[in-house]
């Protein structure tokens, strides 16, 4: 009786270890990961991206293209909206472009190696594997991981949840939390190509523009639209709005919105111009900045963006990049003043 207790305990404790074999732990994970991300020569990839950062959830369709090791082509439409822009990096430089206001900007940064990035896989990877601390958990079919943000300012933004599939190590979705560990910013991709194959003028700022214009034409019609006056939704404690100011412009009006208190600022908005089919890419000195709704130009002292036909900017000596960053977020909606 004895012998028979011992052999079915051996059988058990043989069993256990089987499938203790079969599970990886989550330095395997990382090692797998590291040797995905040099074994993989570029990618194509689309997602939906959703924010909780206004009154109302934005949804946005994402395109990205990604190659090996430096060129970027991340396509941001908004379906309802018809709102479209695009994140380039070539050899020249990095674009971001406005198909339907024909603008297009030129950055000299390291875009997208200085901040997480949500929606690149390689972005998620890096966060994976620079969080000393991260938390790790696997369940039938995915892994998921849970680590701090790379964001500049990362109080707001501060933690995310990366999951992915098992058998290919591809992304199945981010959530980008809060301290309070609400998400808001989601990313879901449903279309994962690795080692995808690429032209020789995909990355090619003027191709580019010409494409997605075929697909948002240009807003002709800008001219002849008003716009609504935007307050910034987030709470500033100390900071009130003491001046609003109207002018006339030869396309419409400008307001220009000042606030004063302990960190004062002002937000000046007008509407936005087509540019010329001739005109020239601009350069903008400082960094592109992904606002969730659109993408920013982000110095030490000012920020600015376009978005639905308007012109946004922010100018401040006493709030940082990363605090203009947050106010022009919650730039989103009509405010009682």
């Amino acid at each position: 009786m004895k012998k028979k207790w011992f052999m079915l305990l051996a059988g058990l404790l043989v069993v256990l270890a089987l499938s203790a074999c079969g599970s990886k732990t989550q330095e395997d994970v990382v090692k797998d990961l590291d040797k995905k991300l040099e074994d993989v020569k570029g990618y194509k990839a689309e997602a939906k991206m959703t924010l909780q950062m206004g009154t109302d959830p934005q949804t946005y369709e994402i395109e990205v293209w990604h190659k090996d090791p430096d060129f970027y082509r991340v396509n941001l439409k908004n379906a309802q909206k018809d709102q479209s822009q695009m994140i380039l990096r070539n050899n020249d430089g990095v674009f971001v472009l406005t198909p339907a206001l024909n603008k297009s900007f030129r950055f000299q940064s390291d875009w997208p190696q200085n901040s997480s990035q949500a929606y690149l896989y390689e972005s998620l990877i890096k966060d994976i594997m620079e969080d000393k601390e991260a938390k790790f958990s696997a369940t039938k079919d995915h892994y998921v991981f849970e680590t701090k943000t790379r964001y500049q300012n990362n109080q707001m933004l501060p933690v995310q949840e990366i999951k992915l599939k098992k058998s290919d190590l591809s992304p199945v979705s981010v959530k980008v939390m809060d301290p309070d560990k609400n998400a808001l910013v989601t990313v879901e991709f449903s279309n994962v190509k690795f080692n995808a194959s690429f032209d020789k003028k995909d990355f090619d700022m003027q191709k580019n523009m010409t494409g997605a214009q075929l697909e948002v034409p240009v807003m002709a019609e800008v001219e002849d639209q008003e716009f609504t006056v935007k307050y910034p939704q987030m709470d500033m404690a100390d900071v009130k709005l003491v001046d609003e100011q109207e002018m006339k412009t030869e396309d419409g009006k400008r307001v220009v919105l000042t606030y004063d208190g302990e960190k004062s600022f002002t937000l000046v908005q007008e509407k936005a111009t087509v540019m010329p089919t001739s005109s020239v890419v601009t350069s903008v000195k400082g960094e592109p900045v992904d606002l969730g709704f659109t993408i920013g130009a982000v110095s030490d002292n000012t920020i600015s963006w376009t978005y639905q036909g308007v012109d946004y900017m922010i100018a401040s000596n006493d709030l940082s990049p990363e605090e203009m960053s947050d106010i022009a977020r919650s730039v989103q909606g009509e405010m009682v003043k």
